[in-house]
């Protein structure tokens, strides 16, 4: 099991959240996405626990910032709720690894991750809408 696949299922776990989070309930609703990564994917360990556990409720409870982050590098007119769901995943989970995780990861693997996470969920252009978010954000 490697960091990627927990990083795969952390972006999971905040793309089910994009469509099924009560803030009411936000905790028990992370929860639930965070154990429905382990039940769905095996091969997950609870090694990893901690990362995804940390990737989904930070990003979480840092959105507003980093939703802020990423509207200010998309073009006029466009809003986030726009971008496909996920697109939108991506980039927050890469934007909270870039830039609220102690000690940050390097700019250029957050990046990385997010494109390699883009060509397999993505359409053929999120890889490259992605890198240049991100590559905005980064600077």
């Amino acid at each position: 099991m490697s960091r990627r696949m927990a990083r795969e299922a952390a972006f999971k776990a905040l793309f089910q959240l994009d469509f099924n989070f009560e803030e009411e309930q936000r905790e028990a609703c992370e929860e639930s996405a965070i154990e429905t990564m382990f039940e769905d994917n095996p091969r997950l360990t609870k090694k990893f626990l901690s990362y995804i556990e940390d990737a989904v409720k930070g990003t979480r409870a840092h959105l507003a910032e980093i939703d802020e982050l990423i509207m200010a590098h998309l073009k006029q007119g466009w809003q986030l709720s726009r971008l496909m769901s996920a697109d939108r995943n991506i980039l927050r989970l890469a934007v909270y690894e870039m830039k609220f995780v102690e000690p940050p990861l390097p700019k250029s693997i957050a990046i990385n991750e997010a494109v390699e996470l883009a060509k397999k969920y993505g359409t053929d252009d999120s890889s490259r809408f992605v890198n240049g978010i991100l590559e905005a954000i980064s600077k």
